[in-house]
């Protein structure tokens, strides 16, 4: 059995007019110091999917069906206090707005120290000297003098550098990173994600790094999931999926990248938008947008299936490949 196993999941947000499906049979792996990226455009259910696997669904929202497995555990149906036992130790989480995570009004220290002291014993000499070894491993420089800093007296890049040190802190097996370079800028953004590729490389840590940027995906995770409406499209190995798109969608998110049209010119663009969760098309949810839809893309709804040595939702993969 791999690492993590997630199948059939299901998210639900039964609301009084209606009941909202945000996940709809989504199935990945990840394996011991491997690396996933989930993309997708905004909506798509890749937040969604993490959320999940650590019991962070806001209600009314909850998982309603599927199951999540990790290290031969069953996640899905363990209680909030159970999950605490795994959040943050076993498996960690960087948001993608470092002041969102870090609390302005505490050091950097006592927030590291908290989170030791929640899952370990050791004596704060000890709790104080692992954080500092932590802060050193993220590059960060003077961290005995970050450690008695405050949040709002770093910069972005460093704040970051400190989220991913306080999730190295109790050496987790993975960490789910949401969008973890957004707020940087683009020199920034480099340095960042070759941190998170060393230390998961160094530490044996599993990476499932959710994103919308296609280069980052490509330079940083070894397979990948392309999510449409809350459903995989396509998933493979990174290189495979990047090189020959075989989902209308993946092959017009690669299309709209910068870099794929001519300085000067107009920017591809998939047209319209991702669809609602109050009104998921019937069939294909991706067929009003597709230029290769037909009476059968909407009407029916396919199934992830086997096209060469990747999986596609898509009735015409074979053509389009």
């Amino acid at each position: 059995m791999a690492l993590l196993e997630v199948r059939g999941l299901e998210v639900a947000f039964p609301l009084r007019a209606a009941r909202l499906q945000a996940l709809r049979g989504v199935d990945f792996t990840l394996e011991e110091g491997e690396r996933l990226g989930i993309v997708g455009e905004s909506g798509a259910g890749k937040s969604m999917a993490a959320y999940a696997i650590l019991n962070l669904i806001s209600e009314p929202g909850r998982i309603s069906g599927g199951e999540i497995w990790f290290d031969g555990q069953r996640l899905d149906t363990l209680s909030n206090d159970e999950m605490r036992g795994i959040r943050g130790n076993r498996i960690a989480m960087i948001f993608q707005d470092p002041m969102m995570t870090l609390n302005p009004v505490l050091t950097v220290g006592t927030q590291m120290i908290e989170c030791l002291a929640a899952h370990r014993t050791m004596s704060e000499a000890q709790a104080q000297d692992l954080c500092i070894a932590k802060l050193r491993e993220v590059a960060i420089p003077s961290p005995e003098a970050r450690f008695n800093a405050y949040p709002h007296e770093l910069s972005g890049g460093l704040r970051q550098r400190v989220v991913i040190a306080i999730a190295l802190l109790l050496d987790p097996a993975i960490i789910i990173a949401d969008e973890p370079t957004t707020a940087l800028d683009v020199t920034i953004q480099a340095e960042i994600m070759g941190l998170m590729m060393e230390l998961c490389d160094n530490h044996r840590v599993g990476l499932i790094l959710i994103t919308h940027d296609l280069a980052v995906v490509s330079d940083v995770t070894q397979k990948m999931l392309v999510m449409y409406a809350g459903r995989v499209v396509e998933t493979g190995t990174t290189a495979q999926v990047i090189a020959r798109p075989a989902h209308p969608y993946t092959r017009g998110l690669l299309q709209s990248l910068p870099q794929k049209n001519t300085a000067g010119g107009m920017l591809n663009q998939i047209p319209g938008t991702m669809p609602s969760l109050a009104a998921v098309p019937s069939g294909c949810a991706f067929h009003p947008r597709c230029e290769h839809t037909d009476a059968r893309c909407s009407s029916e709804l396919p199934q992830l299936r086997a096209v060469g040595r990747r999986m596609v939702s898509c009735h015409h993969a074979e053509a389009l490949k």
